[in-house]
């Protein structure tokens, strides 16, 4: 046979048709529709048929079709689009819904603004803490006559009502490291009317007999962990109380780009914020008395105790006004750490034989969550 029958040949065979390719193509469509309509129409009659089963029970316990059940168990919403089984199909769906749910949160934000409603509070852990028994809202108030005698009682209310200036002794553990030495000379620094001594090998009973007897008011221990200042003791005298914070996150003048001759002598002025308990008025008040109450507002230095969940936060600013008087600048001057109370122990220090009025835990309690906090 020749080369031009074979071509021939094949020529004369017949082309598979295209029209049983679309009819299987559109055959598939309408089965997927089919399956998609009866899914559908399943999730809309289980939702009827709960709503039913509902309705039902409503009526047998005697309530109307308006009154609402406490009893009555809430079902989770079944969304159609779930269903889908097609990928790309059930993504343009669910863009769809969001695209109108958005539309409508503009549209009630918008009446709302309109109508001068105000928004919702943002919650935080701050906000959905805990109620604590002891905390004071405001300490004028007419039901508070306890806390207010307490306060007029405590070992504190001669520094408040100006009758000493507070002079403050501050030393280390035995061997200080460089680090806790320039974080004793900082505070030094900020604190007015303080000075730094070497402890050396003398217990800490001995130092506090000293001290009374040398007329300070406060001591400031320097405890250091690993070559870096890991906690603060600091205890009022002469009766107390002995406070233990645990000192983290510090940052000193170099690490903030700053220099010492940037912090003047002038009394800085001092912001206790956010001790709302009475645990945390103790507190505060313990680390104001540290500072003379008379500041020197020509020097412009602002000393803040920010309490934020039971952590205190240090920070040291200048502020500066501008040419209005109505806006400020703040420069942080330093140093910068974080305070974490361990214990607070009645009267002077005492290892052994201490009482405590407070102390922490490693771990909190099983009935304790984790948004109860103490200051």
């Amino acid at each position: 046979m020749s080369s031009d029958d074979s071509s021939g040949d094949s020529e004369m065979e017949p082309k598979p048709s295209t029209s049983k390719v679309t009819a299987n193509g559109s055959d598939t469509k309408q089965k997927r529709k089919r399956l998609q309509d009866y899914l559908d129409e399943k999730a809309a009659r289980e939702v009827a048929e709960r709503a039913e089963e509902a309705l039902r029970r409503r009526r047998k316990r005697g309530l109307a079709d308006d009154e609402e059940d406490p009893e009555e168990a809430s079902y989770p919403v079944i969304n159609p689009v779930n269903f889908v089984k097609n990928k790309e199909i059930r993504h343009k769906r669910f863009k769809r819904m969001m695209g109108l749910k958005k539309k409508e949160e503009k549209a009630t934000k918008k009446t709302r603004k309109l109508e001068g409603i105000p928004s919702a509070p943002m919650h935080t852990i701050e906000t959905l803490r805990e109620k604590d028994e002891t905390t004071v809202t405001n300490v004028q108030a007419e039901d508070q006559e306890e806390v207010v005698n307490d306060l007029a009682n405590d070992e504190f209310c001669e520094y408040y009502q100006k009758s000493y200036e507070p002079k403050v002794l501050i030393t280390f553990n035995q061997s200080p490291h460089w680090r806790s030495s320039q974080f004793a000379k900082l505070l030094k620094k900020m604190i007015p009317n303080s000075c730094v001594h070497q402890r050396n090998y003398t217990r800490l009973k001995n130092v506090c007999k000293s001290a009374i007897r040398e007329e300070f008011t406060d001591l400031l221990v320097i405890n250091e962990w690993r070559k870096k200042p890991e906690g603060l003791l600091v205890i009022h005298l002469p009766e107390g109380p002995t406070a233990h914070f645990k000192v983290s996150n510090y940052k000193s003048l170099k690490e903030l780009r700053r220099t010492i001759k940037n912090i003047s002598t002038h009394r800085p002025e001092v912001i206790l914020n956010n001790f709302t308990t009475r645990l945390g008025l103790t507190v505060g008040r313990m680390l104001g008395a540290l500072f003379h109450y008379e500041p020197e507002f020509r020097g412009r230095r602002v000393v803040t105790f920010h309490n934020q969940r039971d952590y205190i936060f240090f920070r040291h600013h200048l502020y500066e006004f501008d040419k209005n008087g109505k806006r400020v600048k703040l420069r942080e001057l330093g140093p910068r750490f974080t305070l974490k109370l361990r214990s607070l122990q009645v009267g002077l220090f005492d290892g052994k034989c201490g009482d405590y009025e407070w102390m922490i835990t490693n771990k909190r309690h099983q009935m304790e969550g984790r948004r109860r906090f103490f200051l």
